[in-house]
């Protein structure tokens, strides 16, 4: 990854963050009667803890620029007020409109304002069936999620990134994914691709703007620093070097001078 590429990234980032009116709701913290957690752990698996946290981080930093964007990784979502059946609890989760802080124990659809724009589902053996194919209408008819992705991010499984969206009918189509596999979303502008890392064995999912600029990790983003760092600390070892002996060279002349007088 070349930091040339990334110069300009806060003024791209500025450029291609969606733009969405404030919802009409209040930011809800809690509502009592609707229970915030459950059993299960948050990640069903190693791959899934490390591609929730890795891709959760990526967009957490892009989108922190925007106090109006709240990004949800497991928690609940309760979508339908008075029926606490009524709920789905996404691996990730992003919603436009809303404020980003307080942090919420659930997000209450009906309190906010608004519904996620984009949600993410890492499959694992226990839930893949119903993310491919139940959740596909709860998330895009019953909430009105705009977008809905689902991925595997375990190396060992055939490759499986899908994404569906509600078209301008109110029917759910299946994104088209370009070329190399990768699909767009409308609801994030924001390309989302996956990369195989061979010493982890997760099939990670990343996001990239729309065109092409990748969005780093936190420990990319770091070493891009550091690399910075060196480069101008090894630049201005250079220019101390030639500016001492562009010095000699003058002390050279100015001696050669005198004793030809």
């Amino acid at each position: 990854m070349d930091i040339r590429n990334l110069n300009d990234f806060a003024f791209k980032q500025k450029k291609y963050i969606p733009v969405v009116p404030k919802a009409s709701g209040t930011p809800t913290v809690y509502i009592e009667g609707y229970p915030f957690e459950d059993d299960e752990p948050m990640a069903a698996t190693g791959f899934h803890g490390l591609q929730i946290n890795i891709f959760s981080d990526q967009i957490s930093r892009y989108f922190a620029v925007d106090e109006h964007i709240h990004i949800g990784v497991d928690n609940f979502i309760y979508y339908r007020e008075g029926d606490i059946t009524k709920f789905v609890a996404p691996d990730i989760y992003v919603v436009f409109g809303v404020d980003k802080y307080p942090l919420r124990r659930s997000f209450y659809t009906w309190s906010e304002g608004a519904v996620p724009g984009a949600v993410f589902e890492f499959l694992s053996d226990s839930t893949a069936n119903q993310d491919r194919h139940e959740k596909v209408r709860v998330y895009l008819i019953d909430m009105g999620v705009q977008e809905y992705f689902i991925h595997q991010p375990e190396m060992a499984k055939p490759a499986e990134f899908c994404g569906w969206r509600r078209d301008a009918s109110g029917d759910i189509v299946e994104i088209v994914p370009d070329a190399r596999g990768g699909l767009f979303s409308e609801a994030l502008n924001l390309w989302l691709r996956w990369e195989e890392d061979e010493t982890t064995h997760v099939r990670l999912l990343r996001p990239y703007l729309p065109d092409g600029t990748p969005i780093t990790t936190s420990m990319e983003e770091e070493h891009l620093r550091k690399a910075a760092e060196a480069r101008a600390a090894e630049e201005a070892e250079r220019r101390r070097e030639l500016e001492v002996e562009l010095a000699r060279l003058r002390a050279q002349i100015a001696n050669t001078q005198n004793e030809s007088r």
